[in-house]
């Protein structure tokens, strides 16, 4: 192995990957241990979580599932416990879980709609920094991604709560940086456009949402999983061992429009 091959190894680390069973996180979590990592799938669907780890097992990576609502503090804390349990350690914490925008003018949103937004794409991310990443402040060293999304840059129309959890991930993620600089973890975020998966099936077989998305992005396509996954084995690796409170943009261009 190169120098330049081992600044992306991952080989002896633990990630836990939130929302890691489906989409963008499965994505990600297969990214990971492609290179070398043990990637713990937490989501709150344990059929979905074991389906992806034996898949990913069939592949020859090592990824156990851990079910977790990260909305849920005692969830979270469990989900800590029992992967020191099993790992003895936390490397790589990618916050990826999160609810989708409801499309909503904010006069027609309901407190609950937002609460709930709230409580899984931003106090989810709180929780797991404070119990998981605080292994890694303890450990002196460690990796955080939170991934935001390209509503944490600019506003997309109808979804005021989906870009005020987004806009906070970031500060969130500068803040945090700034704290545990010094603890050897560094915090970045990683802010997806639109991308291939399952959640935005409907909307990319539909001309006339999808046409307008594509026009507006100048590489002319959705992201796919692999664009997702070489930007989170960047962050989680010793190649962007200089990079904190960043936040790392993977959009084709949209946000540069």
């Amino acid at each position: 192995m190169s120098e330049r091959e081992v600044l992306f190894d991952l080989t002896g680390r633990v990630a836990v990957v939130t929302g890691g069973g489906r989409g963008i996180g499965r994505g990600i979590a297969e990214g990971l241990a492609a290179f070398g990592a043990r990637v713990v799938l937490t989501g709150r669907t344990q059929s979905t979580l074991d389906q992806a780890a034996v898949e990913m097992r069939g592949r020859g990576y090592d990824a156990l599932a851990q079910m977790a609502d990260v909305s849920r503090e005692g969830d979270v804390v469990a989900l800590r416990d029992a992967v020191l349990g099993v790992c003895g350690q936390i490397d790589i914490l990618v916050n990826n879980a999160g609810v989708n925008p409801i499309y909503l003018g904010i006069e027609r949103t309901s407190l609950a709609d937002w609460q709930n937004i709230i409580d899984t794409n931003l106090t989810g991310v709180f929780l797991c920094c404070k119990y998981l990443g605080g292994v890694m402040a303890g450990q002196g060293k460690g990796s955080i991604i939170n991934v935001s999304s390209v509503a944490g840059h600019v506003g997309l129309r109808r979804s005021v709560p989906y870009c005020a959890t987004k806009g906070g991930v970031e500060l969130l993620t500068k803040g945090l940086a700034l704290d545990w600089a010094k603890k050897g973890v560094r915090v970045n975020t990683l802010a997806p456009g639109y991308f291939e998966t399952d959640l935005t099936a409907g909307m990319r077989e539909n001309d006339a949402l999808a046409a307008p998305l594509i026009a507006h992005t100048p590489l002319g396509r959705f992201g796919k999983l692999d664009d997702a996954a070489g930007a989170a084995v960047f962050l989680a690796s010793d190649a962007s061992a200089y990079m904190t409170g960043a936040s790392l943009v993977v959009d084709g261009g949209w946000t540069a429009d």
